[in-house]
Order: structure tokens, then sequence, then C-alpha cells
């Protein structure tokens, strides 16, 4: 199974470069995706006066909730629901080529405390298991329409650890989802704050699969704290 990621889109700061926000896409999509999504909600292209946006593309691999078809999917699920098994192989593949990306971004001078992952559906679970298992030392978390299978390794590896470090989660979940219902967001949200990460979760009345202004706009004001301009 090809685990390699396609070409990038990258939107450069307006100003100094000083940290970095990863935007993984759902499944089936693609980064010119989520990128033409997120701009056409901000009415001009997203842009921050120091964050870099890079917007992967997951690679086209076999996904059992489409009967094994090829689809641009960041991991291989049982089928889309919070009660089955996680594949855990398929997920720790793509968690581990992100983690080249993170290397990329430190090489170049920003450390993984100036670092955000974030992603919508399936890409803000990816970002849940980046954040949260392998990379704890990166400023933020972002999770729109998302949710963690119960008995997910990120609650396994999370528990008997002192979480008070770990990154800030800003997750979001719309009332009216009914591909990822919105108790499902809501349940693990509670769990990982039962486990010590500390976060905000943001209903959205009316909301259904989807990203809406008032994400981009609540973003944008959470990202100016946690990753605020340096001298």
């Amino acid at each position: 199974m090809a685990t390699r990621l396609p070409k990038m889109i990258t939107v450069a700061p307006s100003g100094k470069h000083s940290a970095t926000l990863f935007f993984f896409h759902g499944s089936g999509s693609s980064g010119a995706d989520v990128k033409e999504w997120l701009d056409i909600l901000n009415r001009k292209e997203l842009k921050f006066p120091n964050v870099k946006v890079v917007y992967p593309t997951a690679p086209s691999q076999p996904y059992t909730p489409l009967d094994g078809m090829p689809s641009n999917v960041w991991f291989d699920r049982k089928r889309i629901s919070i009660r089955v098994p996680e594949i855990k192989e398929s997920i720790d593949k793509m968690c581990k080529e992100t983690s080249k990306l993170i290397e990329e971004e430190v090489e170049s001078g920003i450390p993984e405390n100036r670092i955000v992952v974030g992603g919508f559906s399936m890409g803000g679970a990816l970002a849940m298991h980046f954040a949260y298992r392998f990379k704890r030392s990166l400023a933020g978390c972002v999770a729109m329409s998302s949710f963690l299978n119960d008995n997910s390794v990120v609650y396994e590896e999370l528990k008997d650890e002192d979480n008070t470090g770990t990154p800030p989660l800003l997750q979001f979940h719309g009332l009216a989802d009914a591909m990822v219902p919105f108790q499902w967001g809501e349940k693990t949200h509670k769990i990982l704050k039962e486990l010590g990460v500390a976060g905000e979760f943001v209903q959205l009345p009316g909301v259904e699969h989807e990203i809406v202004k008032t994400e981009v706009v609540r973003l944008t004001e959470w990202l100016a704290k946690v990753l605020p301009e340096t001298p």
C-alpha cells in the first residue's frame, strides 16, 4: 500500500514565517479541494501574517467502506462507525509519513512547538492521532467534524500519562451532521478532556458535515493565540 504523499499546496505567510499549520482534508478529497473550500468561506485566500499553511493530499489507496476501491484517504477503516476497532497499522503508516513533514519544518528552523496540525473529518482524526500519540510537543490540534473510535489507541496511550503539556485541541462539530453524528464528536472531546487534553468544543447549530465560515473565523482567532507573531 502506497503511503508517499503527492505534491502539497503551500500558502506562504504575508510576513515573516515563524509558524506552520498543516491542514488535512477529508476522505476522498484533496489538499486543493479543502484549500478552495476554506478560501471561499474566507472570501479570499486564507493567509496569515506569520503562519505558513500546508495542504497535503492523501495517497490513493484501497478503502474498505468503498468495497476496497481506491480513494484519497489518510488511513483505512472497517466502516464509518465509532464502534468498530481502528486499523492501527494503517493509521500509523500515515502518521509516520506525516512525521517527515514536521521534521522538514524543524530542519528549516520552525520548532515543533510552533506547528499546528488540523483537518476536516478523517483529516481531523489523523491530526488527533498525530498530536496525541506521535508529536505531543506541537502547538495545537484542530478537528472539524471528526471523531475517534471507541477504545481508540489515542485514549490507551494517553492513560496513566501526565498530559498537562499536550497540544490544546480546538474541535468543531455540526449538530445536524448525519455522516459523523454530533454525539461522536462530543464523546471524543469528553474522553480526551478526561485524559487531560485541554481544549474547546464548539457546537454548530444547524450545520451538517461541512466547514462553515464560523470555523474559519474561530480558527484564525485561535491561531493568533497559540502561534503568536514573533519579534
